[in-house]
Parts: structure tokens; C-alpha cells; sequence
């Protein structure tokens, strides 16, 4: 199935499509390589199915191409995939250059080796092409010197605006879009809440089905003692966060129990953000509830396609949303103020990545003393919620670059 980028044809009808498959049939990825090449009067076409460029839906989804036999009434089902059609303009794509192809059309009667060339492609169109061929070429060398005029335009309007707004001001705006960029991946925010547990409701991070199903896995936690507390502690069973916060569950019985979903659940995300690759149906063992499963997967992994089949992993963007749960959790864990030094030793991260998270969460940023033992336990940083929301600001890594001259 193919697409053109720039537009829609009058008569694809007409269209006559070639395939190319790599020739290296050895190699693990090149060997399913593929270059689909289409020509009209005006221009010629490539698409291809690896690269830079390549579909992001054909990583996302499987597609398939149904045959009917009209006499039997059956349907013959096959693999396929979406190709963007580019138009083909002179200078050409590096990658052709430089990998041998082969010719693969449906009904011929042998594969001839093909290195692409485009100069010499031209020389060729010059001396030998069709009237069909030639025009084709006139038009792409056309192009070419449009997109010259085009880039020299864009260059020069680049520069005017660094001219006009400065350099330090566009800085800053690089920045501001880096906090959107995270702000897109945090727990729903109600700005017009009138108490801090408001702003991040407890019911965005957990629904109530969720919740619920924490009951049985938690209840271990709820009901651990103090050997069973120092065993774990030794073997790091849990994360520093939820270790520490286990010597202090209330006594009463209902908010023993909470407390143990919620860190159940905390320590259930920490240690799903360490993954890479989720290869496992189950990723966090069967005493995950299902329910659980299921959530950490749809919200918290982007698909990628690889090998044939479609995979769960999670990419940086991910664990900034994460991480951003987590940091919701435990404020509502501890009256709405954490170490953000703990959660940052956790999780593996930078100091700079989980402020600029804490910062987009609108929490107030403060030094503090950690607990006794735990690392850099003289400049842990604490977080705190509390209204009125300060405004957004630059991350504090971006601010910090110098000026160019």
C-alpha cells in the first residue's frame, strides 16, 4: 500500500510500481529491506521501508492485503506494508548509492543486480529515456532548483530572526518548549483546585477498580514485621523509598492498608521503570493483578515494531511520565511534600532530569537533610505542593547554558 507526500495523484490508476529488495539476504536487517519506485509524467517516486523516514505507523500497527477468490469465495491474507512516496529529485538519497539491489516484481523470470546510481541514472534518461523518461528528469532537475532558492530563503529568515530576537531569547524559548514537552506526559493537573491533595487526584493515578485490586498484593506489606521488614531491607526487596517508608505504617487498620496499596504500587512502578525491552506477558510477575498489567503497558510503554513482531518498551519519554506518577504518588504518600533525592536514587536518575519533572509539577523545590545512611544524605532536595501553584518555569539545566556569541 503506498501514499504520496505531496498530494494526491489524478489517476493512480496508471501507476506501474517496481520493488527492489536488498541483496545481502544474510543480514538480519537489511535483508528485509525493500524500495518501491514509481514514475509519472512529471516525476519520479521512491519509498522505502527502513531509514530515518521510514512510517512510524508501519511501527505501530500490522497491516494486511486481502485477496478474494470470487469462484471459491476465500480469502488469501498477506503481509504488508505502507510506503510514503517521495518525490525523486536530483542529488538523490545516499543510502541508494551505496547498497546493491536486486529486482523483485511479481511475475519475472529471474533478479538482475541493480546499483543504483543517480548520476549515472541521468546519463542514462539523457541519452537513451523515452520522451516520458526525459521530461520526468526536466522536472526533477526543476525541483532542485527550487529547493536551493527555498533553503537560501529559510537560511536567511533564520538568520534575520536570531538577529531580531537575540540569541538568549531564543535559548529561553527552546527551554520553555522542553518543560511542554514534559508537561505533556504528567498526571492531569486541576489548577483551580482549592487544596493541595485536588491538584493531582488520587483517583488520576489510581481508578477505583485499581485501587481495589491492590488489596490482596498489598496485604503483605500491611501486615510486615519488623524481621520480615529488616530481611527485605537486606536482600533491597523494595526501593529506599518504600523501605523507609514501611517503618512508619499508621497503626490504624484502614489507613495501614492505603498507605501499603499505594506503596505496593510506587514500588511496583519503580522497578517497571528499569526495564527496557518488555518481552514478558507479565513483566512484573504473576502477583501483579491483571488489571495492574494492563495499566503499566497502556500508559507506560510506546510500541515499536521489530523482527516481524510488535514490542512494549520504554523509551525516555516514558519514564519522565513515569517518574511523574511516582512523584504524584508520593506526595499524596507524605501529606503532599517528598525527597526528591530518594525517588531520584530509585529511579537512576539525574538530579537535573527529576527537578525539571518536580519543577513541571509545580513544586516548590528546597534543600534538606536526608535520612541517616542514605546517600548524599546532607543535600537531599524536597518537594513540596502547596497553593497557590507557582508559574512554570525554564528547566534549570537549559537556563544554565552559556551564551553563544
Amino acid at each position: 500500500a503506498v501514499r504520496f507526500a505531496n498530494g494526491r495523484l489524478q489517476r493512480p490508476d496508471s501507476l506501474r510500481f517496481t520493488v527492489y529488495r536488498n541483496r545481502d539476504t544474510a543480514h538480519p536487517r537489511k535483508r528485509h529491506r525493500r524500495i518501491l519506485v514509481s514514475e509519472t509524467e512529471r516525476l519520479s517516486y521512491v519509498g522505502h521501508n527502513f531509514g530515518s523516514e521510514v512510517m512510524k505507523c508501519n511501527s505501530l500497527c500490522r497491516y494486511f492485503v486481502g485477496v478474494l477468490d470470487k469462484n471459491s469465495g476465500q480469502m488469501e491474507v498477506y503481509n504488508a506494508e505502507i510506503f510514503n512516496m517521495q518525490p525523486l529529485l536530483s542529488g538523490g538519497t545516499p543510502w541508494l548509492w551505496n547498497e546493491q539491489w536486486v529486482f523483485c516484481s511479481l511475475g519475472c523470470t529471474g533478479c538482475f543486480n541493480v546499483c543504483f546510481s543517480l548520476v549515472q541514472m541521468d546519463l542514462c534518461i539523457e541519452a537513451f529515456g523515452t520522451s516520458k523518461q526525459k521530461r520526468a528528469l526536466s522536472s526533477r532537475r526543476m525541483n532542485a532548483v527550487g529547493n536551493d532558492i527555498v533553503s537560501t530563503a529559510v537560511t536567511k529568515a533564520a538568520a534575520n530572526i536570531i538577529d531580531a530576537k537575540g540569541v538568549t531569547a531564543l535559548m529561553q524559548d527552546m527551554a520553555q518548549d522542553d518543560v511542554q514537552n514534559i508537561s505533556s506526559f504528567l498526571p492531569p493537573c486541576h489548577e483551580d483546585a482549592d487544596r493541595p491533595e485536588h491538584v493531582y487526584k488520587f483517583e488520576d493515578i489510581l481508578s477505583p477498580a485499581e485501587y481495589e485490586a491492590l488489596r490482596v498484593p498489598a496485604a503483605t506489606l500491611a501486615s510486615i514485621t519488623a524481621e520480615e521488614m529488616a530481611k527485605r531491607a537486606e536482600e533491597r526487596s523494595h526501593c529506599s523509598f518504600v523501605l523507609e517508608e514501611l517503618k512508619f505504617l499508621p497503626t490504624d487498620e484502614r489507613s495501614r492498608d492505603h498507605k501499603a496499596r499505594c506503596l505496593w504500587f510506587l514500588d511496583t512502578l519503580i522497578r517497571f521503570s528499569h526495564l527496557k525491552v518488555i518481552k514478558k506477558k507479565h513483566p512484573m510477575g504473576p502477583e501483579c493483578p491483571h488489571i495492574i498489567s494492563r495499566k503499566l503497558m497502556k500508559n507506560f510503554t510506546s510500541l515499536t515494531y521489530n523482527n516481524g513482531s510488535i514490542q512494549n518498551l520504554i523509551s525516555a519519554s516514558m519514564k519522565a511520565k513515569i517518574t511523574a506518577y511516582v512523584i504524584a504518588l508520593a506526595l499524596h504518600i507524605n501529606n503532599f511534600q517528598t525527597d526528591l533525592t530518594v525517588l531520584q536514587n530509585d529511579m537512576k536518575l539525574s538530579e537535573s532530569r527529576i527537578l525539571d519533572i518536580a519543577k513541571a509539577l509545580r513544586l516548590k523545590v528546597s534543600k534538606a537533610k536526608g535520612v541517616p545512611g542514605l546517600e548524599n544524605d546532607q543535600n537531599h532536595k524536597l518537594g513540596t505542593l502547596s497553593l497557590p501553584l507557582p508559574t512554570q518555569k525554564a528547566p534549570e539545566g537549559q537556563r544554565k547554558r552559556k551564551k553563544m556569541n
